[in-house]
């Protein structure tokens, strides 16, 4: 190294800025590939309940379908990482979200079987930061909403494409082309290789679940043949190429008319029995290994009052627990749940009431061995995401109620018969400090 000339002093510049970077990007890699190669296990069922290293596993977690859509641009990652830590940090052990935007804006499918290899590696991303921080996932493949593409994009594209056979949202579950459009976009989720892991989809336990759709209707046929047939086609596809991994509908939980008759009256309206879901029906299908339920008391009902929907919400989630014990023998999960702040004289207590009600119910059942599998909050979010707030966002620590209520249930579910928990020094400082 010829220092004395003046040459040397680049080159050592050069040299130890190369050793720098290449530092700091080998400890960025290092948490992903010690996440990649520790002893982490799928969770599975036996019955009724949820088995995660063969000790009963009780959901306590939340929504923030945003993930992917913020793990795009590097500026807003760091929302990612920060919510997935709080889920932590909180004992929540899963998190849904969406695995899906398609032909929106940060789209992942383009268009039929196109991807944004951007968007995917944000995806990506979320994968590998809830695996180090141990917060399992449910991913969501397909939105029954037109938000982020839905089934109505797949509609369009079909007919684009000169293919499809109707204008209506609901040949997204019948027309062939569409059908095949789905399944292309299945595979490709399903055997895609994280870039930060190395690890396959389908061979990753940090996902807890696939979720076929959200909040599934086809009010085109009310019967529910249709949304029937499409259920058991696509959960025994996905099966076919994931073995691993739990398979759930994403069912709002409304009873019809072809198994849930004695159970009709239960349904928030009679509108509920037309959408052409049906909980029980849908829920015995056997490549669905257990069944979600949505609690909105305050999109259901209009003109009662608060303790009238509390009431409700009481009998909402008894019923469809019971449906799991004596009917389904299967986990029920309820994945949604949320209080409207936009209520006339909201009130932070009337969220922790409401809360409290479903951790409760959910608890005893826990208790028992019951078909109470756990919640999920709809939703949590960090600071500066107003655009993705709605009726029902928290940010977690700007309410110390709210923050109270959900820890509590987390430590709760911890100590039935040694439930597992994702970290023993969470546990201890949350539940014993």
């Amino acid at each position: 190294m010829l220092i004395g000339n003046g040459i040397g002093l680049p080159l050592l510049g050069f040299v130890s800025s190369f050793i720098f970077i290449y530092i700091a990007y080998t400890d960025f890699r290092m948490d992903y590939i010690d996440a990649k190669d520790g002893d982490l296990s799928f969770v599975r069922t036996n019955g009724t309940q949820f088995m995660l290293n063969e000790k009963a596993f009780y959901v306590n977690g939340w929504n923030s379908y945003w993930l992917m859509d913020q793990a795009v641009e590097e500026h807003s990652r760091m929302r990612v990482s920060s919510m997935l830590k709080v889920g932590a940090n909180m004992g929540l052990t899963v998190c849904r979200t969406w695995a899906f935007n398609d032909g929106a804006y940060n789209a992942l499918q383009i268009s039929p079987g196109q991807f944004d290899e951007r968007v995917f590696k944000a995806l990506d991303y979320v994968i590998a930061e809830a695996r180090i921080h141990g917060i399992r996932l449910i991913l969501s493949l397909v939105n029954d909403l037109q938000a982020f593409g839905g089934k109505t994009q797949y509609v369009k594209w079909a007919l684009q494409e000169g293919v499809g056979l109707s204008t209506s949202n609901d040949e997204f579950f019948s027309d062939p082309y569409i059908v095949k459009y789905f399944k292309t976009y299945v595979k490709n989720i399903l055997t895609r290789k994280n870039s930060y892991t190395g690890i396959e989809y389908k061979n990753d336990p940090t996902i807890f679940a696939w979720e076929l759709i959200n909040e599934p209707r086809c009010t085109s046929d009310p019967s529910g043949d249709t949304l029937q047939d499409w259920i058991k086609e696509m959960a025994a596809f996905v099966k076919s190429i994931d073995k691993n991994h739990l398979v759930t509908v994403g069912l709002e939980g409304f009873y019809g008319p072809t198994e849930s008759t004695t159970k009709l009256s239960v349904n928030p309206g009679n509108w509920a029995s037309k959408s052409g879901s049906d909980f029980l029906r849908n829920s015995k299908i056997s490549n669905i290994d257990f069944t979600s339920v949505h609690i909105y008391p305050d999109h259901w009902f209009k003109e009662q009052t608060r303790e009238e929907k509390l009431k409700y919400v009481e009998k909402w989630v008894v019923s469809h627990i019971d449906d799991g014990d004596r009917i389904l023998k299967k986990p029920v999960l309820f994945t949604e749940f949320g209080l409207s702040d936009k209520n006339i004289n909201f009130e932070q207590s009337h969220r922790d009431t409401f809360y409290k009600l479903i951790f409760d119910i959910v608890y005893k059942s826990a208790t028992n061995n019951g078909a109470g599998a756990g919640t999920l909050v709809w939703q949590l979010l960090v600071e500066g995401m107003n655009e993705y707030n709605d009726d029902f966002g928290i940010i977690p620590w700007n309410s110390s109620t709210i923050y109270t209520v959900i820890t509590q249930q987390s430590c709760k579910l911890a100590t039935i018969h040694k439930a597992n928990f994702q970290s023993k020094k969470i546990y201890e400082e949350l539940c014993f400090m």
